[in-house]
């Protein structure tokens, strides 16, 4: 059981562990040991999770949601496959963690009076300097 606060815990049956081969340097090590992790989170299935948690899961995954409503996550940062599985279940639980904070509302605001005034002024007197530029007509 993963357990993300007080009132969310992800049950065992929701999570799959796929353990691979890593990609990259390594030597003898990365040919033969399955150290990296490909954990798999069945999401759209979950019981745990509130509707609208999953749709802001499914926009905060991105890439790492399926078309079937799972989101996977794959990593081989280590050497040890546990310290692999760990930190999957830890990007895992702090993805749902960042899914859990509603968006604030936000309210539209009109600039003050006073704000629109000086900056119509400002461009005025920027205009009025690039206006004085330029060829000098007369006297030569």
């Amino acid at each position: 059981m993963l357990r993300i606060n007080d009132d969310i815990a992800i049950e065992d049956w929701e999570l799959t562990e796929q353990f691979i081969r890593a990609s990259g340097p390594g030597g003898q090590n990365v040919n033969k040991v399955s150290s990296a992790v490909e954990l798999r989170f069945e999401a759209e299935r979950s019981p745990n999770l509130p509707l609208p948690v999953k749709n802001r899961l499914r926009r905060l995954a991105g890439r790492r949601w399926t078309k079937d409503g799972a989101i996977v996550l794959q990593v081989d940062e280590t050497r040890s496959q546990v310290r692999n599985r760990e930190i999957a279940r830890d990007r895992l639980a702090d993805l749902i963690r960042a899914a859990l904070v509603a968006p604030k509302r936000r309210v539209a605001t009109k600039p003050t009076f006073g704000s629109v005034k000086r900056r119509i002024k400002a461009k005025k007197v920027r205009g009025e300097v690039k206006a004085m530029r330029g060829k000098v007509d007369g006297e030569e």
